[in-house]
């Protein structure tokens, strides 16, 4: 698994000079991709998908542990670059979890066995809200459960270095908890996000402008309590959601939980 992702900048919209010259992300980091809607971050995913060299609008390169990737890495699709997690994500297969996990390693080449099985059905159900069993229908699985799926799978099973983690604002699993388990995998994670939480969860963020990646922005130690703070008043909330699904009332102390977070 590659180690060391190279961004060389090429140019913005208006044919200037990116402000980021170069930017070098290394495995088990976590960046986010800030901008407004037309600032280029889906270019910036697109141009590292295909380890572009020069040959996209923009004129981007993209160095992989240092070099340029050869022929056979770049449109081989077994050595795909990037793993995509979005926030829409539906099975077509009529198949059971079980099945598919075991077609998913064979196709890769790896022998499946039953603890690495029972490992991703582990992180499967340390994500979602609801269990996921191996005979379970792929079809029949909700949103969560299919994102909290392919998030455990492409941790465990995928050898693609880098995790686009686009837009899963609502995708109902453990957010900070998914991006626990790729890291921890030595997976270089890159989340395209609007939502303040989710772009704190980063170690560093990206910010787009005009096409370009204007800056890098480490995150700091009052950002680091502000997404402490953001992380509770999400807790709060998640846990008020799974009482009124689980058919509980809510009480007085969940309005006073809420009030202790936001101050």
């Amino acid at each position: 698994m590659s180690k060391l992702i190279t961004i060389i900048g090429g140019r913005d919209k208006s044919g200037n000079v990116e402000a980021v010259k170069s930017l070098q992300i290394e495995s088990g980091e976590i960046y986010s991709i800030v901008g407004f809607t037309g600032s280029g971050k889906s270019q910036l995913i697109s141009d590292i998908e295909q380890m572009a060299q020069g040959d996209t609008v923009t004129g981007r390169q993209i160095l992989i542990d240092g070099k340029a990737p050869d022929y056979s890495t770049r449109y081989n699709p077994d050595l795909k670059l990037v793993a995509q997690l979005s926030q829409n994500m539906n099975f077509a297969l009529e198949m059971e979890v079980r099945d598919f996990l075991i077609l998913h390693a064979e196709s890769r080449g790896i022998v499946s066995t039953e603890k690495m099985i029972s490992e991703i059905m582990a992180c499967v159900n340390s994500l979602a809200g609801e269990a996921v069993m191996e005979s379970d229908i792929l079809t029949r699985l909700s949103g969560g459960q299919s994102r909290a799926l392919m998030i455990a799978d492409v941790a465990i099973i995928s050898n693609s270095p880098i995790i686009l983690v686009d837009e899963i604002e609502n995708a109902g699993i453990d957010r900070r908890k998914a991006m626990k388990l790729l890291t921890g995998r030595g997976k270089i994670v890159l989340i395209v996000t609007h939502d303040p939480q989710l772009a704190l969860i980063g170690e560093k963020r990206i910010v787009m402008k005009n096409g370009g990646m204007d800056k890098i922005i480490d995150l700091t130690k009052d950002e680091k309590l502000a997404e402490a703070v953001l992380d509770q008043f999400t807790t709060a909330i998640l846990n008020t959601q799974n009482k009124i699904r689980s058919g509980e009332n809510i009480t007085k102390a969940d309005l006073v939980l809420r009030e202790a977070v936001l101050c």
